[in-house]
């Protein structure tokens, strides 16, 4: 059987988070997920730099809301 070690394993997380959050921060100023995602996937941890560093877009949801979402709970009817 072939294992893998603890620290490829860490960075296999470290490359899938950096993705994903920079998937979720590029779609928030308006560029979109695939771009962020792009980044996040071929440049790991600089993708996410690099995607904290654009400007954002007039109207996007990074201008209008601010930069981290307000949480509001959900209503039940």
């Amino acid at each position: 059987m072939g294992t893998i070690g603890v620290k490829a394993l860490y960075l296999l997380f470290v490359w899938l988070i950096s993705a994903a959050a920079a998937s979720w921060l590029t779609d928030r100023k308006g560029y979109g997920e695939k771009t962020g995602l792009t980044l996040g996937l071929l440049l790991t941890a600089l993708g996410l730099l690099i995607a904290l560093l654009l400007p954002s877009r007039p109207g996007s949801k990074w201008r209008v809301d601010g930069r981290l979402p307000a949480w509001r709970p959900k209503r039940t009817r």
